[in-house]
């Protein structure tokens, strides 16, 4: 066959995406890869009209095939489309995401011109509003989220994940599914599973999408605490793995509190407090009027408050999730079903 012709299965785990999913489906059906595609979209059994919105795409469109997701979280969508998909190329899609018109081609390109078991290009992210715009800024800093490469490198280079990402299908037949355990950070922990069995990942920025990020200090706060709080199941399933960055967000808050709790104790603990608190306090203004001389000062308000988020949510979400999984560190296992296909 030849490669340009290859069969490619977008999957698309979604779930009450009824402000975004047109946006996406439309990017999906721009692409200008020559070959086929079939789009398989796992709804996570949506109420806001999501579902309405995919038939009504249905009803012009043969190659796109509705999955239910009676599980509701993003690994068991992945799975359900993924026993269905009958790609060479397996590429997944997110519901709150555009790509570009060349997105599946340049997947395509690039896996079969190297030998990556998986490739995906950097999380471009766009906010909505003054906050949802700030988190964009914020979460593209190495100061926001640390050495994920994704997102903000602009070269092609080797990483630990990227965003999304594109396989062959015989990744998932080596090493099985999503984790199903996971309701955050299933991708972190397939991309670990890859590279445990020898496999390598190659982020090319010229693959390119856009991410519509959280837009509410809220949201943002949910989301990265459940990074967080999954991160410990990945650590446990996954411990030669893990990077430094991730451990200093909880080493911070584990700080922070204890110096507090002495701080009603000891006067040595106001020195304490006044020592963590005040050195984080300098690191997250000074940054902060570097960022916004950048990328605008009408930034600068909002930038402290949600690197601070970014931060305390995710440390906060780690320690918990200690505490809740602290007996599972002899569990491994977690929810990974093998591959089987069912193309009936």
């Amino acid at each position: 066959m030849d490669d340009k012709l290859l069969r490619v299965s977008i999957i698309l785990p979604i779930r009450n995406e009824s402000t975004s999913i047109p946006k996406c489906m439309d990017s999906i059906l721009r692409q200008d890869y020559p070959g086929p595609i079939e789009i398989l979209v796992a709804d996570g059994m949506s109420t806001d009209g999501t579902r309405e919105m995919i038939t009504g795409y249905q009803a012009n469109q043969r190659n796109i095939q509705l999955i239910d997701n009676p599980g509701k979280i993003v690994p068991t969508g992945l799975n359900a489309a993924l026993k269905l998909a009958q790609g060479d190329i397996i590429i997944r899609v997110d519901g709150h995401t555009i790509i570009a018109p060349d997105y599946v081609r340049r997947c395509a390109e690039t896996l079969l011109s190297c030998t990556a078991d998986n490739v995906g290009g950097r999380m471009n992210a766009r906010g909505e509003g003054i906050f949802g715009e700030t988190v964009a800024i914020a979460t593209s800093s190495p100061f926001g989220v640390g050495g994920a490469r994704f997102h903000y490198s602009e070269q092609r280079e080797w990483v630990d994940t990227v965003y999304m990402g594109a396989w062959r299908r015989e990744a998932f037949e080596k090493i099985g599914l999503f984790d199903e355990e996971l309701v955050r950070d299933q991708d972190d922990e397939f991309n670990y599973r890859l590279r445990e069995h020898g496999g390598t990942i190659l982020l090319d920025p010229k693959i390119k999408s856009v991410y519509t990020n959280r837009s509410s200090p809220r949201a943002l706060w949910k989301q990265y605490f459940q990074y967080g709080f999954y991160k410990i199941r990945v650590l446990q399933k996954h411990p030669r793995q893990m990077s430094l960055r991730q451990f200093i967000p909880p080493l911070f808050v584990t700080a922070l509190i204890f110096s507090l709790i002495l701080s009603l104790f000891t006067p040595g603990g106001w020195i304490a407090l006044l020592l963590v608190g005040g050195s984080y306090l300098l690191a997250n203004l000074t940054t902060s009027l570097i960022t916004a001389a950048r990328k605008g000062w009408r930034h600068i308000i909002v930038l402290p408050l949600t690197f601070a988020i970014l931060h305390l949510s995710y440390g906060l979400g780690f320690l918990n999730g200690l505490l809740h999984f602290w007996n599972r560190w002899n569990d491994k296992t977690g929810k990974v079903p093998a591959w089987k296909p069912n193309n009936d």
